[in-house]
């Protein structure tokens, strides 16, 4: 009887994230509304003539009025250039134009296949979960190639197909920021951060990197495929117990041909890697700086760079392949890559509009420096500050599914705050990327939800959103303990997030 009424209170609670998940406005729609807000925002503050010290200059900063007429003309002036001037926009169509051919190609399923089909039996579940954690790279392909790659290949196997498709879940969606290359999700935050910090410190946002939190998630993408693999072992598949359903699979190997590709595009990959060295590692390189390597224009240039290492391998794996014939089918791929990224573009204007009326009002650093003054004042600071900022943006990836939607509205506050208590911009954004990711696989809202409960129908016509939580929600809780005590023992080292990234702000 107790065990029914947890059952029914986790279930209660389920359904109210989903009814107000789904109350909310598509993303486009809230960022409309919360530009009017911060037009009104302004409107209010102006004429209560809020005002607060400048902490990079010292000046006194008033909250400027865009409802006054100098905002209005400011608002229809600057429309067009906030919509293009949108920090990540060029970024991640130019990453996608690269990824898009590796993708559509045929070259990132082949991978994934090829790594979680090579491995001994008894590594097959650290393989479908580091195999989960390195297909961000790919942004979000993971989702509809191995997450039901992992449920047939343990099906094959004679082991709970359930199992298989959580630990590939877990990998692909919960442990999403790391990865041992850099994705285009390390420029695309990368540069909501740069933009929100430079509210405070342009000198100093001019130096963050879009290979801030690179160090940080190598070690995490070893550290979140044992956990994972401990999860899904030693919890998942004994709850899950015998699978007694019909379905069988059998595993779809790679094919001569495609086998044939991938060794062409890791040749391509390696040669490409060799060439991009040259305009870095000699004196002469034109990408190097001789006295400060992290200050090289080539630390300047990875959205060309990341374009480029997956266009060339992509390119030869797709013609070795018979995917790509000529120059009209990359021309074609790439043109149904930018299709796919319609939805990003809109959002991109509206978003686009109120990161700019943000900054412009100064609404930023108001409520930066008096938030950062009100904290102090408590004593709400260091390790419990950072841990109370993971719960938040945790909590809201549970209604807003995009990661870059959050951080477009979290990043104006939150990074100039952190600034103003003596916390990076680098640490504020890593510890914003381990909230994001643990909590996308509990979150019924998150894009490819629905999809995984399809895939897990095939082989449990029962599944529903609350089996599939109650099922994710281990991982979620150990990738959130163990991601957020390495952070911290991090912090205790003080050793560098990323190149040329630490904890502390020193403006």
């Amino acid at each position: 009887m107790e065990q029914q009424e947890k059952k029914g209170l986790t279930m209660r609670m389920l359904d109210w994230i989903e009814r107000v998940g789904n109350k909310l406005p598509h993303p486009v729609t809230l960022f409309a509304i919360f530009a009017l807000m911060v037009v009104v925002a302004s409107w209010i503050f102006s004429t209560m003539n809020v005002e607060v010290e400048d902490p990079a200059t010292g000046e006194t900063l008033q909250v400027v009025n865009l409802l006054s007429s100098d905002g209005i003309q400011y608002m229809f002036e600057s429309m067009v250039e906030n919509f293009v001037g949108f920090a990540p926009l060029g970024t991640v169509l130019v990453t996608m134009l690269g990824i898009g051919i590796a993708e559509r190609s045929g070259l990132i399923s082949a991978m994934l296949r090829g790594l979680v089909t090579s491995v001994p039996r008894s590594l097959m579940t650290a393989a479908l979960v580091f195999g989960g954690i390195m297909s961000s790279m790919a942004a979000d392909a993971g989702y509809v190639v191995l997450t039901p790659l992992g449920a047939v290949l343990f099906a094959g196997l004679g082991r709970h197909p359930l199992a298989g498709l959580a630990a590939a879940f877990a990998g692909v969606s919960a442990g999403f920021s790391a990865n041992l290359l850099l994705t285009s999700l390390d420029p695309l935050l990368g540069d909501l951060t740069i933009q929100a910090a430079a509210t405070i410190d342009p000198a100093y946002a001019d130096t963050i990197l879009y290979t801030m939190n690179y160090y940080f998630m190598i070690v995490s993408v070893f550290v979140l495929t044992i956990v994972g693999t401990l999860v899904t072992d030693k919890i998942v598949e004994p709850r899950l117990g015998e699978y007694k359903g019909g379905v069988k699979e059998e595993v779809n190997y790679l094919s001569p041909l495609e086998k044939k590709g991938m060794i062409g595009a890791l040749i391509a990959f390696i040669v490409t890697i060799g060439l991009l060295s040259l305009l870095v590692v000699p004196s002469w390189g034109p990408l190097r700086n001789p006295d400060d390597f992290l200050a090289s224009p080539f630390f300047h240039s990875l959205v060309p760079v990341i374009l480029i290492m997956f266009f060339v391998p992509g390119y030869v794996y797709g013609k070795i392949t018979n995917e790509i014939k000529n120059d009209k089918d990359v021309a074609n791929q790439m043109s149904e890559t930018m299709a796919s990224m319609g939805i990003y573009i809109v959002l991109a204007f509206t978003a686009g509009q109120f990161v700019a009326y943000f900054n412009h009002t100064n609404l930023g650093k108001v409520i930066a420096v008096s938030g950062a003054e009100f904290l102090d004042s408590i004593g709400f600071t260091g390790i419990g500050l950072i841990i109370a900022f993971m719960f938040v943006a945790g909590f809201i990836n549970l209604f807003i599914g995009s990661s870059s939607a959050k951080w477009a509205i979290m990043a104006p506050v939150f990074v100039p705050l952190m600034m103003q208590l003596g916390y990076s911009p680098e640490l504020t954004t890593l510890a914003y990327r381990i909230a994001d990711s643990t909590t996308n696989i509990i979150s019924p809202l998150m894009p490819y939800f629905a999809i995984v409960i399809a895939f897990a129908q095939k082989y449990d016509k029962k599944v529903g959103i609350g089996t599939l939580i109650s099922t994710m929600l281990p991982y979620s809780i150990a990738f959130f303990a163990i991601w957020t005590l390495m952070l911290l023992i991090w912090m205790l080292t003080g050793a560098p997030i990323g190149p040329g990234a630490g904890f502390e702000y020193n403006g």
